[in-house]
C-alpha cells in the first residue's frame, strides 16, 4: 500500500500522519524508509515510454534533476501536513525565499515586506530585486493600515514571516491575505518558526509557505534544505522557477529531512515547553528589558498566535538591559549549555548576540539594550535556566542596576 498521499491523512492524529507520509513501502521492496537515490541519467526502455513521461510544465522529467522517488516522498508529506497542492525542494532555506519570489516577481512589480522579515530575504530584495526593477516597500508586521496605505496596483507579492524574525511580532495572517485578494496579489509566508505543525498556511489564506527545512523538519543540524509549498493558483510559477534556474536538493539531506520529520511532533512538544519555561523565568531575572516570546499571556502577539497558531517552538528573544562588551563576553564565557552559532530547530540549544540591531523601515528597532536570539534544545528545561541564569548573574556582577 501506497502512503505517500491519503485523501483523509488529516483525520489522523498528528503522530500517525508523520510516520504515514511520505512512506510507499510496495513501491520500494517494503522498505520502511524510502531508500536514497542517487543519479542523474534515467533510462526508458522504449521511445513511446520516453515521449509519455514528458509534459508541458515539465518536458525533460527523466532526468535526474527534476527529482526520484525519495525527492517526491518529502515533497508530498510536507504538502499533506501543509494543506497545500504540491511542494518543491531547494538546496538551503534562502533558496527556497529568493526562488519563490523570482518565480512571482518581474520588471515593474511591487513587492510589500513585513519589515520584520528575515535578514537575508531583505538583502535579497534590496540588493537583487531593485537591480531588476521591481519596487520594493516595507510595511509595519502588525499594523494594518500601514499595509492597506502601502498597497498599489501593481502590488504582486505580500511577504510575510510571522512570528518576525529576530523580534518575534505575529501578524495576522488572515487579515494581509484578504487584503491581498482585494487587489489580486499573492501572499508568501515564511513559516519556519512554526513548522507544518504548527501553522497551516493555506487554511488562513496563505499561496506559498517557505521553510528552511535545516530546522526543525531535518531537526539535527546535519542537513541544509528548503521547502516551498503552494496552493493552485502559485504552484505552475514557483515550479518553473525552481526548474529555470535548475535547483536540486542533494539525495542524502532529503533523506535526512525525511528520518527527522517522523520525529517532529515529539520534538517540537519538548523544545515548545522548554522554551517557554526558559522565556517566563526570564522575565524576572534583573538584567531582562523584554522577553519577546508570543506564547507568553504578555506578549503584544499572543492574542493573533492563540487564535491562529496550535504550538510554539523553542525559539525566542531577549533584549537585556544594556551592558558593557566586557559584560557580554562575560556572558558568554559563562554559558556551558548553550552554543554560539547561527541557525537553530536543533537538538542543541544556541544563543546569539543581534548585533547590530535588525534593519527597519517602517518600524524602527528601538532596542535599548543588547538583543539576544535564543534557541532551547532538547536538554533539560531545569539544566538550561539554571545555565542561563548563572550566566547573567555572572555579567550582572561587573556592573550594578538600578
Amino acid at each position: 500500500m501506497s502512503l505517500l498521499a491519503s485523501s483523509n491523512s488529516s483525520l489522523y492524529d498528528l503522530h500517525t500522519q508523520l510516520s504515514r507520509v511520505g512512506r510507499a513501502p510496495t513501491e520500494h521492496s517494503g522498505m520502511v524508509n524510502v531508500p536514497v537515490y542517487r543519479g542523474s541519467t534515467i533510462l526508458a526502455d522504449s521511445l513511446e515510454e520516453w515521449e509519455s513521461r514528458k509534459s508541458v510544465d515539465n518536458p525533460m522529467a527523466s532526468y535526474g534533476r527534476f527529482g526520484s522517488p525519495l525527492t517526491r516522498s518529502l515533497e508530498c508529506a510536507v504538502a499533506s501536513l501543509e494543506g497545500g497542492h504540491q511542494s518543491i525542494l531547494f538546496p538551503s532555506g534562502l533558496s527556497a525565499c529568493t526562488h519563490t519570489l523570482m518565480g512571482l516577481l518581474q520588471s515593474g512589480d511591487h513587492l510589500l515586506m513585513s519589515d520584520s522579515v528575515y535578514g537575508p530575504t531583505r538583502n535579497f530584495a534590496e540588493q537583487v530585486l531593485k537591480r531588476m526593477q521591481i519596487e520594493v516597500d516595507y510595511f509595519h508586521p502588525t499594523n494594518l493600515d500601514d499595509l492597506r496605505q502601502k498597497l498599489k496596483a501593481s502590488t504582486r507579492v505580500i511577504y510575510v514571516e510571522s512570528p518576525g524574525s529576530m523580534t518575534f511580532e505575529v501578524q495576522d495572517i488572515p487579515a494581509i491575505a484578504g487584503l491581498a485578494r482585494s487587489i489580486g496579489a499573492f501572499v508568501v509566508l515564511d513559516n519556519t518558526w512554526a513548522t507544518p505543525l504548527y501553522f497551516k498556511p493555506f487554511a488562513h489564506g496563505v499561496d506559498i509557505s517557505i521553510h528552511a527545512a535545516t530546522k526543525y523538519i531535518v531537526g539535527h543540524s546535519d542537513a541544509l534544505l528548503g521547502v516551498a509549498t503552494a496552493n493552485e493558483r502559485a504552484w505552475p510559477l514557483l515550479q518553473q522557477s525552481a526548474h529555470h534556474f535548475g535547483e536540486t536538493a542533494g539525495p542524502d539531506d532529503v533523506f535526512l529531512a525525511l528520518r527527522g520529520l517522523r520525529t517532529m511532533a515529539v520534538r517540537l512538544q519538548r523544545h515548545w515547553e522548554t522554551g517557554l519555561r526558559l522565556a517566563a523565568s526570564l522575565r524576572e531575572h534583573p538584567a531582562v528589558l523584554k522577553v519577546m516570546h508570543p506564547a507568553l499571556p504578555e506578549d503584544p502577539g499572543h492574542q493573533i498566535w492563540k487564535r491562529d497558531f496550535k504550538g510554539a517552538s523553542g525559539l525566542f528573544g531577549v533584549l537585556l538591559k544594556p551592558m558593557s562588551r566586557k559584560q557580554l563576553s562575560e556572558l558568554f564565557k559563562r554559558l556551558e549549555l548553550f552554543g554560539i552559532g547561527l541557525s537553530w530547530g536543533g537538538y542543541e540549544s544556541l544563543v546569539l548576540l543581534v548585533d547590530p540591531p535588525p534593519t527597519r523601515s517602517a518600524k524602527p528597532a528601538c532596542l535599548a539594550g543588547s538583543l539576544l536570539r535564543i534557541h532551547a534544545g532538547l536538554e533539560g528545561a531545569d539544566d538550561l535556566i539554571s545555565d542561563m541564569h548563572q550566566a547573567l548573574d555572572a555579567a550582572c556582577t561587573l556592573n550594578s542596576y538600578a
